[in-house]
């Protein structure tokens, strides 16, 4: 299944945007749980506008720059409903570097883990600062108390959801550093 798709999708659900605006959302707040690189962006889009999901228009920004702005489409909207409305299986994907890493910590020195381990510990950390920052602009920028219809209540959902499984994530990193001492 093409995922990547979806999130275009749903990206121009909400607006007219360029590539390089989509590629900039995978970089924000979309990043905090799904990436996607340029390179697979762009022939993407080519594949919707294919498709009759998107279109776009070209603009012309100063003198010379061209460039193509793209929206959904009813067909891209009626696509983009349909695959809301599905109920998947489990389709999560983990990939976690760290987390593979530590199955194999049996053939680490003890010393290495504990460096290991304190070492995430503080990108863990970062990570929950920068999303609590993240959250703070978010209600301040945005109507109180948030809600369903509220334009950005997909992304404080989403947000709020990081923050708990950091802090989850912190927990038990400090308690596997008391576990290594």
């Amino acid at each position: 299944m093409r995922i990547l798709k979806y999130a275009i999708l749903g990206l121009l659900y909400n607006e007219k945007l360029t590539g390089y605006d989509i590629t900039s959302e995978f970089k924000g707040p979309l990043g905090q749980f799904w990436t996607a690189k340029h390179s697979q962006i762009y022939p993407e889009l080519r594949k919707l506008t294919d498709e009759g999901f998107i279109q776009y228009e070209v603009v012309v920004q100063g003198t010379k720059l061209e460039k193509k702005v793209y929206e959904i489409t009813s067909h891209g909207e009626k696509e983009l409903s349909e695959w809301l409305e599905k109920v998947e299986r489990d389709s999560s994907v983990n990939k976690d570097e760290f987390m593979l890493k530590t199955y194999f910590i049996s053939a680490m020195e003890k010393e290495e883990a504990y460096d290991l381990f304190n070492d995430q510990l503080v990108k863990r950390k970062e990570k929950l600062s920068k999303l609590q920052k993240t959250l703070s602009l978010l209600e301040e920028e945005g109507e109180m108390p948030i809600t369903f219809s509220s334009p950005q209540f997909g992304h404080y959902l989403v947000l709020t959801r990081a923050i708990e499984r950091e802090k989850g994530y912190i927990v038990w990193l400090e308690k596997t550093i008391d576990l290594l001492k």
